[in-house]
């Protein structure tokens, strides 16, 4: 009996994936790059500017199959990792959850009231923060991007790039640069 269970386990080990995320006790995956953080979006910001990488906020809640998606099939892609990894600060908000988030306005409320604030309305969103946000602003409306939903691979390394390399700001349309780089097989 002691054989047939510690060759169940190691079945059970072998076929799980080598990329599996665990998940917390919220229910949200929890790769090792997220920051915990006291969800004051004017500290995290502050903190993210002195790393040299960008604010990224990921919205997200218990059982999202395509967060799933996300956490299991693109963002373990090592292209996509390492740019996540060098390049953004990326903090977790629960579209259900109950911890209070304060807003570049000053403006505290939970989680689930925020993510209302803000319009999010599909899990995973990606919200992409500038360098610099006035105090007059909210989180949705300071945004370079907001991504809602999950993408492939191709979008999604193309998304994090163009945010790295400020493409918003040289009046390329999102959409265009993405169709440049998969003509040019990027």
């Amino acid at each position: 009996m002691l054989r047939l269970k510690a060759l169940t386990a190691a079945l059970l080990v072998a076929a799980s994936p080598l990329w599996a995320v665990t998940l917390g006790d919220d229910g949200l995956h929890k790769p090792d790059w997220l920051h915990e953080t006291f969800k004051d979006l004017r500290e995290d910001l502050t903190e993210a500017n002195a790393a040299g990488k960008r604010l990224l906020l990921i919205v997200e809640q218990r059982g999202c199959i395509y967060c799933t998606k996300m956490h299991e099939e693109v963002f373990p892609d090592p292209a996509i990792d390492a740019l996540i990894r060098e390049n953004y600060f990326v903090v977790q908000i629960n579209l259900f959850g109950d911890v209070e988030v304060t807003d570049f306005d000053g403006t505290a409320l939970s989680e689930k009231e925020m993510a209302v604030r803000w319009g999010v309305m599909f899990t995973p969103t990606l919200i992409f923060l500038p360098e610099e946000v006035g105090a007059d602003k909210t989180a949705a409306e300071a945004a370079v991007a907001m991504m809602p939903g999950a993408f492939g691979k191709g979008t999604t390394t193309a998304l994090l790039t163009w945010i790295k390399d400020h493409g918003y700001d040289s009046g390329e349309h999102f959409q265009k640069f993405l169709a440049g780089r998969m003509s040019a097989g990027n």
